[in-house]
């Protein structure tokens, strides 16, 4: 799917048509976060759908988002009630190569990208030392394994088979402070270590990402767990709101991811 907002939600309807049509599960390709927030907005209100997000594992970024229509399909219900992500079409790819060649990211998606697949049929990269994991649908899984052999210039031996067990650790930068409240110019100030001022010009001019979500408004009210991010400065999330100061300021605790 697309990053046009206008997109994803034709292309999320479309999916619910395609299940009730065929009384089964119907698959978009990977989304990322902010997609795959546009396409929830939809679905969180519909009752006569199933729906899941999946991306391989727990803190996955790109999923693929998985859709069944109970309107017709009743028997559906129960076939998937515990295991609606089973049968997503995706496939666990790991790359073999030698400890001391310093892969990254950036190589792996880059030969990826020049075998010609789109980016949505690529989900997570991740890299650890002498091993990589990504998750591929499973048309470009074959492709990628009858194709590649080295990523740059690094030989790599690929197996389709086994599972996923990288221990992915998110890594974080602590900013703590105070605030007057919680409006978005206030805790932009905090976390980007602007003046308010700033942070209010920053917020009318280019926006702030608040939960993928786009935001012009300085008064906007933030929440404990708000995902914000700003283009330039990175992406934070509200971790705690733990007090009020003798002056009334709101204590708070912000991450900013590594």
């Amino acid at each position: 799917m697309e990053s046009d907002k206008s997109i994803i939600p034709a292309r999320t309807e479309d999916l619910i048509r395609q299940s009730a049509k065929i009384c089964s599960p119907a698959y978009s390709m990977f989304l990322d976060e902010k997609q795959c927030a546009e396409a929830e907005k939809i679905l969180i209100s519909r009752s006569d759908i199933k729906y899941a997000f999946w991306g391989g594992y727990d803190d996955a970024q790109r999923k693929i988002l998985c859709i069944y229509s109970l309107s017709g399909c009743d028997y559906l219900d129960e076939l998937y009630s515990e295991g609606l992500t089973e049968e997503i079409p995706m496939k666990c790819l790991t790359f073999i190569y030698r400890k001391s060649d310093v892969l990254t990211h950036r190589d792996f998606l880059g030969s990826l990208m020049a075998l010609r697949l789109k980016r949505e049929t690529v989900g997570d990269i991740v890299v650890s030392e002498g091993k990589t994991q990504i998750f591929v649908t499973n048309t470009a899984s074959k492709l990628i394994c009858s194709t590649v052999g080295k990523i740059g210039r690094t030989g790599v031996k690929i197996y389709d088979d086994m599972p996923f067990d990288i221990v992915k650790k998110q890594e974080f930068q602590d900013i703590c402070g105070t605030v007057a409240s919680m409006r978005a110019d206030s805790v932009l100030s905090l976390a980007l270590r602007i003046s308010r001022e700033k942070s209010a010009q920053l917020i009318r001019n280019t926006g702030v990402q608040i939960n993928f979500t786009p935001v012009f408004s300085v008064s906007y009210e933030m929440k404990c767990k708000d995902v914000f991010s700003v283009k330039g400065y990175g992406k934070f999330i509200i971790d705690e709101i733990s007090g009020i100061s003798k002056k009334g300021r709101l204590h708070i605790a912000v991450k900013k991811y590594k």
